[in-house]
């Protein structure tokens, strides 16, 4: 697959990068040269390879899954702008 200069300014205005037309041409050169090495990439053999999500082997850890109210309402409440008993207040925004 090959990109070109109209390629670029698409992907630039979905991006929201504004992109000069002086910078279009060497943008061109390197999504090609990506786009090259993920082709490299797919005529890698990788049967029998398990997928990881870390290069060094790690464990998880877990803690036990409990359902609290965290036990401190008040320090919470100590930051809304407004509140009435244990609630937030807000302003009432659906007719």
């Amino acid at each position: 697959m090959s990109v070109d200069a109209a390629t670029v300014r698409r992907i630039a205005h979905l991006s929201r990068i504004a992109v000069a037309d002086s910078e279009v041409e060497h943008l061109r050169g390197e999504l090609n040269a990506i786009l090259a090495f993920v082709e490299q990439l797919s005529e890698v053999d990788v049967e029998g390879v398990e997928p990881m999500t870390s290069v060094t082997p790690m464990v998880m850890k877990k803690r036990e899954d409990k359902v609290t109210d965290g036990g401190i309402v008040a320090d919470i409440l100590r930051n809304a702008p407004a509140s009435e008993g244990s609630y937030f207040v807000v302003p009432k925004v659906v007719e």
